[in-house]
């Protein structure tokens, strides 16, 4: 049933396939030519190593030397990488810090957190990398060591160090986010991705400060590129690398889809088991959403691309290859994209390895080192640790390195060993298993495979034959594959499935030769190497012959270890740093880049006169001229105080203000202020941000009166108290257009002017009321933000994929069929496409629309709005959330000093406007209905992945409140979040 299962599965996604590449081929028929539409229909043929390598690299220029002046940064968040020239590199989970890492304590911290760190070491070291910095979770419980809480850590990097400027190097950072006083699995962590993501673009706002004024000539130094390593800091990297215009590399060491196939396969766990163990969907869309962002994804090998990648929707091998050619020879894709895929193996320093050159010619006796002639400080803590278990500890040692992980298969391994009578009395079994102090206190899956090692151990009575050390050092792990080498062992992988084996590398630079799985990297290790045999994981009879052919045939063995020692090169740090920066360099480069200028230094600038006044009075004049007179002058001497030319100029003409001419009357004294056009939006000098995101729209989706209430209750709370009142700025958020919000604010007397941004049509606009833009007119859209969100924005092509998909489905194909949709031109803009729903029944939900939309290679960011009347796309970068973090970046106002006002549904963008680490107000009872329900189908992830439960950053009010009670609900939160 399960084989049965697995077939219709496959057979489902690849007619879904060939149908999204048959309208693709369609699409872009005017312009293919031959060739390429054979491309997309006929297989791709695989190349040899030596052909793929020589291909991708024939146009590019290898990283050398030559680059040292570039004073690159890079960020590593065992999720990003950062370069200038930064690159910021993000690791969210596992416990990640630089020396004595504990390596196999849990799930979460295994292989990939020494690589990461490695990485970061190693790229700190290249010619024209200045700083690298790796994000990852500051955790401040007691569970844990100290030194996770450290919010800094320098990573050592060599005798370079003392050549290094300030604030150069690699260093770990560690960001708060979720629950700080425990430590958290990957899969608890979800709903709190976006307090993670505020956090990092605070630390690199203000670093990409300094290091402009270290080395940047007094202007900010911009991340290079963003690297994201797993699937959560993967999805940080798709947010970060929005919010600051950056490119994006993805890294994603094991893959969800691919997990999934494997758990489904072994039939013990239903698809709901697995998804409440493992947040497995919740997982996979982190990984797809990475891919719409991604310019470039790191692969440690080939058939990662192939047949990991492969099963995602947002990437197809054959459509990437069409729309590279045809991005080569500058022909329209209609906006269609597939990120590059790039083999780089991971590298390894090999300073610390010392290598017996003539062990291939002595017995692999260790006797001299243990009882005959030598010192006992001599031997290394860890060889007695392990050679207590053996009787007879002489013969050859074959060496398991991993964490008691199912996957990892190690029961096989014993088993395998255990019923093969000559293998065990040729050899000893070393199961070094991560560390442990009881085992009935580690997890689940971890536990099960001890015990049943302990059983098997104890069924074929192999004690004094199979050492399993409880504890072991990071610094100890050489001194083990030396111990190994020296009794001429071999080491082994056995696991079901490896991305790639990162200790086939080190087990091969210490000399031993291997036996490792032929699922994954393996494989690519092995033609590089030549060092060992490949094996089945699942046929323990086949590892059981390959472990005694290696360990009992002395020439293969020799063979064997010498092919390894002369091709470990391959895998050297250097080589992987020299390659990944000659990868991140062919990416299209992009940082923020304003078209209006902002000034550098407040105190320092030189604003118009209009403007000073208008930060000057801001609330006291929107009150009235002959209002408070001592807080007036109070806002008048902070704001003023350090240019007398201006201030002088305000004190003059709020002097003339004062004295209105015959028959004029205050509110017109007041108008002619509030309406006065600035050079700089206002809302550069808040200190908090009230975002108002409240969705009410009656059956038509016309927005509803009471809206207008709302808005004035809230502005009225928030001027209950002068010093909250000065400090805080007003901003509105809708999917209503600029025209369409500016009637209605107009039919409740609502002036524009009163907000200090506005953004429309779902976040694919940008207003600063009473601002004047470049082009010196009123009410125009922001053109940086704009220019920010243009970023694979392919509005022909999605014009015609979507109203396909919309009106071409089961049920619409009559003549007399008028379809779900038709366009909303009047809420339609360059970046906005919008839609009337004409039948809500049927109207595909968005996860559904957006899986069809990747595998045609199209991305965008698509929602359902306004009490489920209208659907709107607009490009990937944009959004009413990440419009926020947009003002962020462009006039430093903190996410974290704003707070959202929502109601308790709305839109299908309503779960992103909870999270992160602004404050969100909940009104109760004042949407009656939202668009929520067409945002997920029901195998998708929930809402609960997305956002947080119980959190000191929500709080809520009734409808019906008044503005003494909204305000306190207001200042609590701040108080609280502070």
């Amino acid at each position: 049933m399960l084989e049965w299962e697995d077939v219709q599965r496959v057979a489902q996604r690849e007619g879904e396939r060939e149908e999204g590449r048959k309208d693709v081929t369609d699409d872009m028929s005017e312009d293919l030519s031959d060739g390429e539409k054979g491309d997309i229909i006929e297989p791709v043929k695989p190349d040899s190593p030596t052909k793929h390598l020589d291909r991708n690299f024939s146009t590019l220029e290898v990283w050398s030397d030559s680059n040292k002046e570039k004073k690159l940064y890079i960020v590593l968040i065992r999720c990003h990488y950062y370069l200038e020239h930064l690159c910021y590199d993000t690791l969210l989970h596992g416990l990640v810090r630089g020396e004595n890492m504990e390596l196999g304590r849990d799930s979460d911290t295994g292989g990939q957190i020494k690589y990461v760190v490695e990485v970061a070491r190693a790229l700190a070291k290249m010619p024209g990398v200045y700083r690298v910095d790796l994000f990852t979770r500051q955790v401040l419980s007691t569970e844990v060591d100290w030194s996770y809480s450290e919010p800094t850590e320098m990573l050592s990097t060599g005798p370079e160090e003392a050549n290094l400027g300030e604030s150069s190097g690699a260093y770990i950072v560690r960001i708060p986010f979720g629950t700080r006083d425990k430590y958290l699995s990957k899969e608890l962590l979800w709903p709190h991705i976006q307090e993670f993501v505020d956090g990092a673009l605070a630390h690199i706002l203000n670093m990409s400060k300094a290091l402009g004024e270290q080395i940047g000539g007094g202007q900010p130094v911009w991340p290079y590129v963003i690297h994201g390593h797993y699937a959560d800091a993967g999805d940080s990297a798709a947010l970060l690398s929005g919010a600051l215009n950056v490119p994006m590399v993805l890294t994603g060491h094991s893959l969800g889809r691919n997990k999934l196939e494997q758990l489904l396969k072994q039939g013990r766990q239903s698809k709901e088991d697995i998804n409440s163990t493992y947040r497995i969907r919740r997982r996979i869309e982190a990984e797809e959403l990475s891919l719409d962002a991604a310019e470039l994804v790191i692969t440690s090998t080939k058939q990662e691309i192939e047949e990991q990648w492969g099963l995602y929707d947002g990437f197809d091998v054959k459509l990437e290859k069409v729309l590279r050619a045809r991005m080569r020879r500058g022909v329209n894709s209609h906006g269609r994209f597939m990120p590059r895929m790039a083999v780089i193996p991971p590298g390894m320093d090999f300073s610390n390895v010392v290598v017996q050159e003539d062990i291939a010619e002595g017995d692999g006796d260790i006797a001299a080192l243990t009882n005959e002639g030598s010192l006992p400080q001599a031997v290394p803590p860890i060889w007695s640790e392990v050679m207590r278990f053996l009787t007879n500890p002489h013969k050859p040692m074959i060496l398991a390195l991993s964490r008691p992980d199912p996957k990892k298969n190690i029961t096989t391994l014993v088993k395998a060993f255990g019923e093969c009578r000559p293998l065990r009395e040729l050899a000893n079994l070393t199961l070094i298993m991560g560390n442990r102090d009881d085992i009935d206190e580690m997890s689940g899956g971890n536990a099960s495979v001890l015990v049943t090692v302990l059983k098997l151990i104890d069924k074929y009575d192999l004690y004094g034959q199979v050492a399993f050390p409880k504890h072991h050092k990071q610094c100890d792990v050489p001194e083990i594959y030396r111990l190994a080498g020296k009794t001429k062992g071999v080491f082994i992988n056995p696991a079901v499935i490896e991305p790639f084996g990162l200790t086939l590398i080190e087990a091969a630079a210490h000399g031993l030769p291997m036996v490792a799985t032929k699922n994954g990297g393996p494989v690519d290790i092995h033609q590089a190497l030549h060092n060992g045999l490949l094996v089945d994981p699942h046929d323990q009879n086949a590892i059981a012959d390959a472990l005694l052919k290696l360990v009992s045939e002395k020439n293969l063995w020799n063979e064997c270890r010498k092919n390894g020692l002369k091709n470990i090169h391959l895998f050297s740090w250097p080589e992987h740093c020299r390659t990944y920066l000659t990868r991140v360099a062919a990416c299209r480069m992009r940082h923020p880049q304003w078209q209006t200028d902002t000034p550098a230094d407040e105190q320092a600038a030189e604003y118009s006169l209009n403007d000073s006044l208008k930060d000057v009075t801001d609330i006291s004049l929107r009150l009235s001229i002959d209002g408070d007179k001592t807080l007036l002058n109070e806002s008048l001497d902070m704001a003023a105080s350090s240019d007398n030319q201006v201030q002088d100029q305000v004190k003059k003409l709020l002097s003339k203000m004062n004295k209105p001419e015959p028959g004029a009357r205050d509110s017109d004294a007041d108008r002619k202020l509030s309406d006065a056009p600035s050079k700089y939006p206002v809302l550069r000098k808040r200190r908090k941000l009230i975002v108002l995101a409240i969705d009410c729209y009656d059956s038509d989706g016309a927005p509803e009166k009471k809206m207008i209430s709302l808005i004035q209750m809230i502005s009225k709370a928030i001027k209950l108290d002068a010093q909250f009142g000065r400090q805080s700025g007003v901003a509105l958020s809708t999917a209503m257009p600029m025209s369409e919000l500016s009637e209605f604010l107009k039919s409740g007397n609502i002036k524009l002017n009163d907000f200090d941004a506005l953004i429309c049509s779902s976040g694919s606009e940008v207003y600063y009321p009473g601002t004047y833009t470049e082009e010196g007119g009123k009410h125009c859209p922001d053109p940086d933000y704009a220019t920010h969100i243009e970023y694979r924005w392919g509005s022909e092509g999605l014009k015609k994929t979507i109203w396909k998909l919309m009106n071409t489905a089961e049920g619409l194909k009559s003549s007399h069929s008028s379809g779900v949709i038709e366009p909303d031109v009047k809420s339609s803009n360059s970046h906005c496409l919008s839609y009337v729903i004409k039948d809500l029944r049927k109207a595909r939900k968005v996860d559904d629309l957006r899986q069809k939309l990747r595998m045609r290679g199209l991305r965008c960011h698509l929602m359902y709005c306004r009490n489920s009347t209208r659907m709107q796309a607009v490009p990937l970068l944009a959004s009413r959330s990440q419009a926020l973090r947009y003002l962020f970046v462009r006039w430093r106002l903190n996410v974290a000093n704003m707070c959202v006002v929502l109601g308790e549904t709305g839109d299908t963008d309503y779960e992103e406007m909870i999270s992160g680490t602004h404050k969100t107000l909940i009104m109760k009872d004042v949407v009656g209905k939202g668009s929520e329900e067409l945002l997920r189908t029901s195998g998708s992830y929930l809402r609960d992945d997305i956002v947080p439960g119980d959190s000191p950053l929500i709080a809520y009010v009734k409808g019906g409140a008044t503005a003494e009670e909204i305000f306190e609900t207001l200042r609590q939160l701040f108080k609280t979040a502070a």
